[in-house]
């Protein structure tokens, strides 16, 4: 395929940009995936894992809509857990420990199936022609030439990279930074900001004394695709281990030459997953935080130590570290560091994460100030889709995904990376791991994303699921029973269990069912037209917050941070009164 004829652009070859790309191939479009390097395509640049309370959620809706992130994940997985397991199925989540080297190879083969084409190079500008995108151009002056394009920079946009004292321009270790794209954006108009990122760590394994390390063991079953595995890897452990109150006065000892004290770093951090200086001066209290010792694959001893995400110089980081149990000789092979860089702000995209004000130009990512590999992988997955000329919209009561972008583009990142969380779902409950396919894959199938193979697996599960739904025992609604003992093992183990869920969650489910039908309600409800001025009972803060996110359904306002339920019910009534005086 000529490089200058071609459909669709993705800037970017990390989670968000082979989602991107391969849902636009999948949808017959001819792709071109620009990147730095082909070995940059799908990298693990933290930690060599994917999943994770409502993270696992995503993979499997991005399985359910035609995706690739959980096949790829499977084939790779070195060890998988289960999350939550105290709680009940509907609220568990899974979490697997993948190789860091064979994920990329593996995602490489996703592409080159799909027929997407990869081009070495910088993305430095926009090429725009009439007021709409018409391709990009590389820094070496190369000219790609679309209608479409989905930017998926991750975290390379004006990015710096932070060891102590030491500030390198780059988005990623041992690669640079996109300084013109970032430059370009702004003098379209686009609303910039500035986060910050950090790693952690990694440790040969030979050094670290294991003995002293409590195992966490491998699950040894669970996939997160709803699709057949391709291969099964070994598995391996990993080990947990507890920073002292040695380390914590070396931290305390150091805190002037972090950056992110000292004021070399503007951008704020993921609260959520906070950089181990930033625990030890939040929580002055606790003893002791917990790690993780994570195997990053089969074939290296590069060990992550999960929890000490710290941007510290680098002797500080190795006196930390061998202040620990079971650490005290070891050999640090890869030193933490931070990333600061630019991301836009995402209230100025529609939800389908495309730029209004150029037409033609979407983002997915960690552009859009999210953090996590599933985060951006769903937003790729839409992105993509929706470049492609398939309009895919999701709402919070469809998926998780819905949950995301619509809290992207509605309410922003409220200065920090946005991560994932059940509690950010109002639905969850009806959100969960087990049914993303029941709730998504037969509007993969309609928009041309499931393909025969995957829409076969599914029809035949739905009929299983049914015959055992029709034989199931009223006892499979107490807590203790199982659906092994009601059907046996033989029984489709997947369909089984969405059964068992549906009958010990149907009180649940039904009151939820209700709630979003009340949500949907409110979407179907335009604000088109009313004048907010003219609203008795708003207050001047809730005004202006409504003037701000300029939500378009009443659903959409009762989201907006700061509108009360008070204030819906004054635009309910607002709107009624308008209808009235209509109709009159």
């Amino acid at each position: 395929m000529n490089h200058w004829d071609c459909e669709v652009i993705v800037v970017g070859a990390g989670h968000a940009g082979c989602e991107a790309a391969v849902a636009a191939a999948r949808l017959g479009r001819r792709v071109l995936l620009v990147t730095l390097g082909r070995d940059q395509v799908g990298r693990l640049s933290c930690n060599p894992a994917v999943g994770g309370l409502a993270k696992g959620a995503l993979v499997r809706e991005i399985d359910a809509l035609g995706g690739a992130m959980a096949r790829v994940a499977d084939d790779c997985t070195i060890q998988f857990r289960r999350l939550n397991t105290r709680k009940g199925l509907a609220v568990q989540a899974s979490r697997a420990q993948v190789d860091i080297d064979l994920y990329p190879r593996r995602m490489a083969e996703e592409l080159l199936g799909a027929g997407v084409v990869i081009v070495e190079g910088e993305a430095a500008d926009l090429l725009v022609e009439g007021g709409a995108l018409v391709g990009v151009r590389l820094a070496d002056g190369r000219a790609l030439r679309a209608p479409r394009a989905v930017l998926t920079t991750g975290t390379f946009l004006g990015a710096v990279m932070h060891c102590g004292e030491e500030q390198v321009a780059g988005g990623r270790v041992g690669e640079g930074a996109a300084r013109q794209l970032a430059e370009r954006l702004a003098g379209l108009g686009l609303r910039l900001g500035r986060l910050k990122t950090g790693t952690t760590p990694r440790l040969r394994a030979g050094s670290i004394d294991w003995a002293k390390l409590p195992v966490q063991p491998d699950l040894g079953e669970g996939q997160f695709s709803f699709g057949p595995r391709a291969r099964a890897l070994p598995r391996r452990d990993c080990h947990v281990a507890y920073t002292s109150p040695a380390t914590h006065a070396i931290i305390r000892g150091a805190l002037h030459r972090s950056p992110m004290f000292s004021g070399a770093i503007e951008g704020r951090g993921p609260r959520y997953c906070p950089s181990i200086e930033d625990k030890v001066v939040r929580f002055p209290e606790k003893e002791r935080h917990q790690l993780f010792l994570e195997p990053e694959g089969l074939s290296t001893d590069r060990v992550y130590v999960n929890g000490t995400s710290t941007s510290l110089p680098r002797e500080v980081q190795l006196a930390l570290i061998r202040s620990i149990e079971g650490l005290e000789g070891a050999e640090i092979l890869q030193f933490g560091y931070a990333v600061e860089y630019d991301y836009v702000d995402p209230t100025q995209l529609d939800h389908a994460l495309a730029f209004p004000g150029l037409p033609g130009l979407f983002f997915a990512g960690q552009v859009n100030g999210t953090s996590g590999y599933e985060e951006a992988a769903a937003q790729g997955l839409l992105a993509g889709a929706n470049a492609a000329g398939v309009e895919l919209r999701l709402s919070r009561q469809d998926a998780y995904i819905g949950v995301l972008v619509d809290d992207l583009v509605s309410r922003g990142v409220g200065g920090e990376p946005y991560r994932m969380f059940p509690s950010r779902a109002e639905h969850r409950l009806h959100l969960r791991e087990d049914n993303a396919d029941r709730r998504l894959t037969r509007l993969g199938r309609s928009l041309g994303l499931v393909g025969d193979e995957a829409w076969a697996r599914f029809s035949a599960k739905e009929v299983e699921r049914s015959a055992l739904a029709g034989r199931a025992p009223a006892w499979l609604r107490r807590p203790e029973a199982s659906w092994r003992e009601a059907f046996g093992e033989a029984a489709h183990a997947e369909a089984a269990e969405q059964v068992e869920i549906d009958m010990k969650y149907e009180g649940y489910i039904v009151r939820e069912a209700a709630r979003m039908a009340q949500s949907r309600q409110y979407e179907g409800v335009s604000l088109d037209g009313l004048d907010l001025d003219a609203v008795h009972g708003l207050s001047i803060e809730v005004r202006e917050r409504l003037s701000r996110s300029r939500p378009g359904t009443l659903g959409a306002a009762a989201r907006v941070p700061g509108v009360t339920p008070a204030a819906i019910n004054a635009l309910t009534m607002a709107l009624v009164r308008r209808d009235s005086e209509r109709l009159g």
